[in-house]
């Protein structure tokens, strides 16, 4: 274990050669490099102030786009290879949602030693999303939720060295002074550390003028929380902010108003805002970054009334915050996220509603899916693949807009009773994590719940990192426990030799010899097995292993590492035993049909929906299989129908089904990140399921030679089982046709019960639900008029208590609803009669109280009348103040009447 830093890492001859002196920052105690000898401060943020504001340190370099190509190409003419960027959503890595950074690309298994790189050394600019500084954007001037990290990387391992901190540190004063033509006194190089996606290591912090803009990071360590191991590969893992470089060399107000200049002016000018002078803009948000903002100085200084500067910035804030937040979601939902309340789904969402606070707020003529578009044709040059899915993002955005409406004003309905709980109990204030509760369950904003809280005369105290929480607690995704019973045989496979997987060799061979290598009890390992181990969602083969001793059921089969692990029926088998094995053929061949059409389904439903859909879970099974897949709302008839039409196409192409053991960058590369549909691979080596020109993705399972002999699908059902997710349950081959048949049967049947032909049977049954229709009605319409005349018959058997009315009935075969409208009717004809209506059978009662308008008006309250009656133990209901419902025991009836007879003569007496 390891914990102190290596300063040897920092002196770096690179720097010493070039007149570099080390120095201590008097601010922050951090230990810095500068060629400046009067320097007394490290140059970065607080300690110094921005000076490159109105005056950067080198002229225009032309666009975003430049200076990203003048990156790549200045690395490339130094032997990296230029790499294409990754998606924003990590699929490749169980730990993490989202590309936090450059390096998240080759985590774990690259920087483990455990695949070799895509190239070595590589350049890449790569997008990347990151929430844990949310509450600053909009604010500081220049944090960004989705930035470009430009970046390049060395991989050195114990058997190749490519290069390290002298050739790291040379290249970005090459790239800084020789490319972009900033002055060498401006660069400061400051020490530092860097921890993230499971390393760590020393790193330099590049600032000029106060800004950093580029990290170089010398890895070589895991990092387990605080502790930290040395590994045996050494990383060079930097990262250049091209938004940020764009800024310096741009010199605006803001690092918004540098890449979102044309977009802010639309909004500005839309939501009414007057416009300040960049002088002013640049000064209040490097002061609010600061937590230093005096709004009183500040307007008297450049002559604004002090109310009209606050609204003015206040508006930029939500219009920087808007421009940011809706380019996130560009990548986050353009690279196949699909909002909802989990995972990579709650971040997109979390964006979506902050977002939508803000449009409120400036009061634009605009949708939030109005802005994204904008910055799908802002980004068009950069990223034409998000012009390819716009129709998606969109569609997506708008049904999220709808869905927050809806749930603001149920959450604000729920609220208000929780608050009038919490005041009625004499709290004052609402704990943190109940606030929590509001957002993540009822989508209520914590500004909404502080506005609502407010008019109870509660206090809400809203932490300023709210968002970053909400963001820290969802942006890890959690690694799965250990299975049940694993570490049992993790002991049994301990040792031995990896299992020859004949299935894989041969899916069709039925029969094989092997020998026995160990035995625990009813687990037996061979040397060689034809029985397919449980896994990616298909469970394991059944069969038979005999010997001269006779026959074992084979009932699991289980893959530890390399080692296959059978469970058999009898615990008689010895090591060095020869045994045959036989398959249950007909059971392998159901599950590989119900594989493969899970990746023809898969195929149908991409190629239909759009590229947002992702597999979230499978089952196959031999009858009855389930493939859930990521989309943003519910699966109507029609598309479930086009799905299966599509799948069903694909069977009768008749296409190949091709199986091959390919390096995983080579896989990656010709097939993309769609390869980590069935979920992550821990290994250098993918086997890959491609059916031809189709669908690909790494996959352990067995399947058909060739669609055809999947056999006909049927999607039998289709339905939403979370935000974000449809369960689709399907049926294939000889499964499909007895649901067929089944289908045909009952059809049949119907129509001979309706004594008219197949093709009249739609017609007949319209008919019929139309008369039932009508019959309904007559029915309802006859028991209103029974209900009606029963109300009479009540009242006129009432019991008079002064001018009060107690009717009391006990009947037989209604409904509650219909107890309840009786009771109704009773008050509507009798305004002073409380109603105290029974329905039940031996051993309990059904009952309903319900006081009339003028009983009411005197202050009579049923929830009052329930507390005393809560004395007979029998009696349990609840309810508001004109009616009461619940149970009680047949026994306690008459002491119930009793009790309410007592009330009502009490409250009698007291009204004279």
């Amino acid at each position: 274990m390891v914990r102190k830093v290596n300063e040897d890492i920092y002196f770096v001859k690179a720097l010493r050669d070039r007149g570099y002196i080390r120095k201590r920052c008097k601010k922050c105690g951090r230990y810095f490099w500068t060629l400046k000898e009067d320097l007394e401060v490290c140059g970065d943020q607080p300690c110094v102030p921005y000076s490159f504001i109105g005056s950067p340190p080198v002229g225009r370099l032309g666009e975003l786009e430049d200076i990203r190509s003048k990156f790549l190409k200045f690395f490339e003419r130094r032997g990296h290879t230029v790499i294409r960027r990754y998606p924003v959503v990590a699929r490749w890595r169980e730990d993490v949602y989202l590309v936090g950074a450059s390096i998240y690309d080759f985590q774990p298994w690259v920087t483990e030693g455990l695949v070799s790189p895509p190239a070595n050394p590589l350049v890449i600019s790569q997008p990347c999303i990151r929430l844990t500084d949310i509450e600053e954007v909009g604010v500081s001037g220049r944090h960004l939720t989705s930035f470009e990290m430009m970046a390049h990387h060395a991989f050195n391992f114990p058997e190749r060295k490519v290069y390290w901190n002298e050739e790291t540190v040379e290249y970005s004063f090459d790239f800084f002074v020789k490319e972009l033509g900033i002055r060498e006194e401006e660069i400061n190089y400051i020490e530092d550390w860097w921890s993230g996606g499971g390393n760590a290591g020393e790193d330099f912090e590049i600032t000029i003028r106060g800004l950093e803009v580029a990290t170089l990071v010398f890895m070589h360590y895991r990092s387990y929380g605080e502790d930290l191991h040395e590994m045996k590969n050494r990383i060079v893992d930097t990262g250049y902010g091209l938004e940020r470089i764009f800024w310096l060399t741009k010199g605006d107000p803001t690092i918004y108003d540098a890449i979102f200049g044309e977009l802010i002016g639309k909004l500005r000018v839309g939501a009414g805002l007057k416009g300040l002078e960049e002088r002013l803009l640049a000064e209040a948000f490097t002061l609010r970054a600061r937590r230093e903002l005096n709004l009183r100085a500040l307007s008297k200084e450049y002559g604004y009334d002090e109310e009209e500067l606050s609204r003015e910035l206040r508006g930029y804030e939500a219009v920087y915050r808007l421009v940011d937040h809706s380019r996130s979601l560009m990548f986050m939902l353009g690279d196949g996220v699909v909002p909802s309340n989990t995972g990579e789904g709650y971040l997109a969402r979390l964006l979506v509603r902050r977002s939508l606070r803000d449009l409120s707020y400036l009061n634009l003529r605009l949708s939030l899916s109005d802005i994204v578009e904008m910055q799908i044709n802002y980004w068009a040059d950069s990223f034409p693949e998000y012009k390819e899915v716009s129709g998606e993002i969109l569609e997506m955005i708008k049904l999220e807009e709808e869905k927050y409406f809806k749930t603001i004003d149920r959450g604000k309905r729920l609220l208000k009773r929780r608050l009038k709980d919490l005041r009625a109990r004499g709290g004052r204030k609402l704990p943190l994590d109940e606030l929590i509760l509001l957002y993540d369950s009822h989508g209520l904003p914590p500004e909404v719940v502080s506005e609502e809280a407010r008019k109870e005369g509660l206090t809400v105290e809203v932490p300023d990192n709210f968002y970053a929480l909400l963001a820290e607690r969802h942006s890890s995704s959690p690694i799965k426990g250990t299975v049940t019973g694993l570490r049992d045989l993790e002991e049994i496979a301990k040792g031995l030799p990896p299992t020859i997987k004949l299935y894989y060799d041969d899916p069709s061979l039925a029969v094989c010899d092997a020998k026995v290598l160990r035995t625990v009890g009813k687990y037996v390992v061979l040397d060689r097995t034809i029985f397919y181990p449980e896994g990616g969602g298909q469970p394991a083969d059944r069969g038979l292993i005999v010997c001269d001793k006779g026959k074992l059921s084979v009932i699991n089969v289980k893959k530890i590492g390399e080692v296959v692990i059978h469970e058999v029926d009898k615990s008689w088998l010895k090591e060095g035993d020869m045994v045959k094995c036989l398959l249950d053929v007909n059971r392998r061949k159901r599950l590989m049909r119900a594989h493969t059409a899970t990746h023809i389904i898969l195929g149908a439903a991409r190629k239909f929906l759009g590229k947002h859909v992702w597999q979230a879970g499978a089952q196959k099974g031999e009858r009855l299989s389930r493939l859930d897949i990521t989309h943003y709302k519910h699966l109507s008839e029609e598309e479930v129908n086009e799905i299966e039409r599509i799948a069903n196409e694909v069977v009768m192409e008749d296409r190949k089904v091709l199986v091959s053991i390919m390096d995983r960058n080579e896989a990656e590369r010709k097939y993309g990140f769609t390869l980590y549909q069935g979920g992550v691979v821990p290994s250098r080596y993918i086997r890959v399921v491609e059916i031809e020109g189709w669908d690909a993705e790494a996959c352990g399972g067995l399947h058909c030679p060739r669609t055809g002999c999947v056999g006909p699908i049927k999607i039998v059902k289709a339905e939403r089982i979370q935000d974000g997710v449809e369960r689709l349950e399907f049926v294939v081959g000889e499964e499909a046709i007895r649901y067929y048949q089944m289908i045909n049967s009952t059809i049949r049947t119907i129509g001979n019960l309706l004594n008219v032909p197949f093709d009249k049977l739609i017609i007949k049954l319209r008919k019929i639900l139309d008369e039932n229709k009508i019959l309904k009605k007559e029915l309802m319409r006859f028991k209103e008029e029974k209900l009606k005349y029963d109300a009479e018959k009540l009242i006129s058997k009432a019991i008079k208590i002064g001018k009060y009315h107690l009717i009391v009935g006990i009947q037989k075969n209604l409904t509650r609803g219909e107890l309840i409208k009786l009771a109704s009717h009773v008050t509507k004809l009798d305004p002073y009669g409380l109603a105290f209506l029974m329905e039940g059978g031996r051993e309990t009662l059904e009952y309903v109280i319900m006081l009339g308008e003028e009983l009411l008006k005197e202050g009579l309250s049923a929830l009052d009348l329930l507390k005393e009656l809560k004395t007979i133990p029998s009696i349990k209901g609840g309810g508001k103040e004109d009616l009461i419902m619940g149970i009680l025991g047949l026994r306690d009836r008459n002491i119930a009447i009793s009790y309410v007879e007592r009330w009502l003569r009490k409250w009698s007496l007291t009204r004279g």
